[in-house]
């Protein structure tokens, strides 16, 4: 955890298959700041949210995550990120318990069973935690996606399409974690869902008809 955190997005631009997907993407985001990431359909919300967190790489640009006046390599940048994804994959065999468990030890930290349980409790899994992931249902494995996210209690929550398959409460704990996560870090949600994106300070859009006219606005 660090008080000074800085993520700095500078002239970032994508291409796919001599397409221009954004361009000219700066900004700058420090302890407390929350943005959201919006467009229409195609518009690289997705893509954006993958390159700031390191998962692909930018055409154009660069991305810098720094602590103090130390830059952190990309390489460790998983260290401070959380990620929250309908893309990504749990271990279906396992228990939720067993999956975050399985999760610690690849980080190579500590297995607290008592936080575990904390945060199995917090995304509302606590009666399901040892029943296999494949009897979940796409909400239910949306919730302990959060878990995992928060397992290593990142300083920057990235969140890309975060309230896919959530019933009421689980947009009500969504907002919770974003206001929580707020008040130590840094949070950015790619979202289609103008509610969702009310929940952030600022504001991206990617839906303009010249990409090099991408700005953040508060």
């Amino acid at each position: 955890m660090t008080d000074s955190l800085v993520l700095k997005a500078s002239e970032i631009r994508k291409d796919f298959n001599r397409r221009t997907i954004f361009n000219h993407i700066s900004f700058e985001l420090t302890i407390h700041d929350s943005i959201s990431i919006t467009g229409r359909n195609g518009s690289g919300k997705s893509t954006l949210v993958k390159i700031l967190s390191g998962l692909l790489s930018p055409t154009a640009g660069s991305v810098t995550l720094t602590t103090g006046s130390t830059s952190i390599h990309p390489e460790r940048r998983r260290e401070f990120l959380g990620f929250v994804a309908p893309y990504l994959q749990l271990y279906d065999e396992f228990s939720g318990y067993e999956n975050l468990l399985l999760a610690t030890r690849i980080r190579g930290r500590e297995c607290i069973a008592s936080e575990m349980e904390g945060l199995l409790e917090r995304v509302g899994l606590t009666p399901f935690r040892y029943e296999r992931v494949s009897t979940y249902s796409s909400g239910m494995k949306q919730r302990l996606k959060y878990a995992f996210a928060l397992l290593h209690k990142p300083t920057l929550l990235i969140l890309d399409e975060p309230m896919s398959n959530l019933d009421e409460p689980g947009v009500q704990m969504e907002r919770t974690m974003i206001e929580d996560q707020t008040q130590i870090g840094i949070v950015i949600v790619a979202t289609n869902d103008a509610e969702e994106a009310r929940m952030c300070q600022h504001n991206l859009d990617l839906t303009l008809a010249n990409p090099s006219e991408v700005t953040v606005f508060p």
